[in-house]
């Protein structure tokens, strides 16, 4: 059950998607462009919401830098195949901490969506988080998101069930978004 769109004060002007296991799929510590593969539907979410003026973000913890798993270098051709395939990305924020540092930014912490709606010039009470783990849906509550959980067979039961609102696909929840159907 999702808040009722008369509970929307504001339009809804950006979405901030999870990289990997939301958008595309997840490949651990990924810095190969040629091993991104789309999740099904997120072009055409992608797509839908160009086509009613939504501004785009991706937020993403990339710990394999910290661990000198990757480089920035990698992380951004990889980024760039992104922007390739679901087209443009508006803003990026990435963390490229371990969990060990106590960072500001790594989710659950809301420094990622703060840092991309800062560059977007909006509040959090204009932007939605689409995630498929619960670290997501932290980050969007700890900086007044509102948030979308779409599970993947990497998401824990709890949640789920601790989930705002659940979408079936990438799709599905942009179509939420849309419907006004999400609120911080």
């Amino acid at each position: 059950m999702g808040i009722q769109p008369s509970m929307v004060t504001r339009p809804l002007r950006a979405v901030l998607f999870d990289r990997d296991g939301t958008l595309v799929r997840d490949v651990p510590y990924n810095g190969d462009p040629a091993l991104v593969q789309p999740m099904p539907t997120a072009r055409a979410a992608t797509e839908l919401l160009r086509r009613n003026g939504i501004a785009i973000g991706v937020i993403t913890n990339q710990s394999g830098v910290a661990r000198g798993l990757l480089s920035p270098a990698d992380v951004a051709a990889v980024n760039e195949r992104i922007d390739v395939l679901l087209g443009p990305i508006d803003v990026w924020a990435i963390c490229p901490h371990g969990a060990e540092e106590g960072c500001g930014c790594r989710k659950p912490a809301p420094g990622l969506v703060i840092r991309a709606l800062h560059s977007l010039g909006l509040r959090a009470s204009d932007a939605v988080v689409i995630g498929d783990i619960g670290a997501d849906m932290g980050a969007a509550r700890a900086a007044g998101a509102g948030g979308i959980l779409v599970p993947t067979p990497m998401t824990r039961p709890e949640e789920v069930r601790d989930a705002p609102l659940v979408a079936a696909s990438v799709l599905a929840a942009v179509e939420l978004v849309l419907a006004a159907e999400v609120a911080p």
